[in-house]
């Protein structure tokens, strides 16, 4: 395996990123070579720190960083030698099998389109977000990418949540469902209504519509939306976990009988949270393109780095592309007899 991991893009340095390459590399034996992507002369300083001396890791020298600021399009055309686009360049060229970003997310994903391209038959690419629930995860598709998108484009989503969701979380027959604001069949809009006949014709456990209050019930694997409602989802659900657990640690302190209960359910409270850490999830893939690529948060520290390139070790071993394929492909297949026997009934 061959993961190229860009180095420049995260909020806390290069060294961080090094520190998390370094647990992945002790972790996993299966992993080849691992390209750290950026300025030369930091990476050797972060690496002679770590006291990293593998092998398996290679320097690719990139003299520039596209910054937060940068806008997407024009920061990759204006900064060619950028780390987040020669990173991607070696997926391109073969030389890695995926690659991993905390950088820019405009940036990884306008890379990704023009240098790597999307799979035959994938209209839009879509940033996949984990998110923990009760019992379950669910894979929340597109979590951002997209704002405007046709109803084919979320079946595609659909197709390829199923995908991740089976090969990398585990799920033998994940439930796929279209967020909406009903579950009845004629409750939502013209693109949730039009999304819902299309999914309901693939080989998918289609469960059908799907509220936000179905998210955190188990009801759900995949849940597919545009990356309007996506984002919004997200950075809410981010947000109030946020809130819950400042309101409990300010509740908790008030008076010396609650510090007593607060103590005794310690174990409890760790335990949930370290099951809503998003550093378990290493990052969101970016799925429909001709490789693996992953978007690690900015704010990534080195247990997040190291699950990020587990992760995409795992896509490279479950062969998530090859699969999400030939997939699509199948997908449209069984669309193109639906309109051959029924032309009036699929939406166009």
């Amino acid at each position: 395996m061959r993961i190229a991991v860009d180095v420049m893009g995260g909020d806390h340095g290069c060294g961080v990123i090094v520190e998390g390459v370094k647990l992945a590399l002790n972790a996993d034996k299966k992993i080849a070579e691992l390209y750290l992507v950026g300025d030369q002369a930091q990476i050797k300083s972060a690496l002679t720190r770590s006291q990293l001396q593998d092998a398996r890791v290679k320097i690719v020298h990139a003299s520039e960083v596209l910054t937060m600021e940068d806008k997407p399009v024009e920061g990759l055309r204006k900064k060619k030698d950028c780390s987040i686009a020669r990173a991607i360049e070696l997926v391109k060229d073969g030389q890695a099998e995926a690659v991993i970003s905390p950088g820019n997310t405009g940036g990884i994903f306008a890379a990704a389109t023009f240098k790597l391209g999307r799979l035959p038959g994938v209209d839009r690419g879509g940033i996949a977000t984990v998110i923990p629930s009760m019992d379950n995860e669910f894979v929340l598709l597109d979590s951002g990418a997209n704002i405007e998108c046709k109803p084919l484009h979320l079946l595609q989503y659909a197709v390829m949540g199923n995908v991740y969701s089976r090969e990398i979380l585990g799920c033998k027959r994940p439930r796929v469902g279209v967020l909406s604001i009903g579950t009845e069949d004629s409750k939502g809009n013209e693109l949730t209504l039009e999304a819902f006949q299309l999914c309901k014709l693939l080989d998918l456990n289609f469960v059908g519509n799907v509220e936000g209050h179905d998210l955190f019930k188990n009801h759900v694997d995949v849940v597919v939306c545009d990356g309007f409602v996506g984002n919004i989802v997200l950075k809410t659900c981010e947000s109030l976990a946020t809130g819950i657990f400042f309101m409990l640690k300010r509740e908790l302190t008030r008076n010396p009988k609650r510090k007593l209960g607060a103590f005794l359910a310690q174990n409890a409270f760790r335990t949930i949270k370290r099951r809503m850490d998003p550093d378990t999830y290493g990052g969101a893939p970016l799925l429909g393109f001709n490789g693996i690529v992953l978007k690690a948060h900015g704010s990534a520290r080195e247990r997040a780095i190291m699950n990020a390139v587990r992760i995409a070790s795992e896509a490279i071993e479950h062969s998530v592309t090859c699969l999400i394929s030939r997939e699509i492909a199948r997908a449209d297949e069984l669309l193109g007899r639906a309109k051959t026997t029924a032309p009036n009934s699929v939406p166009a």
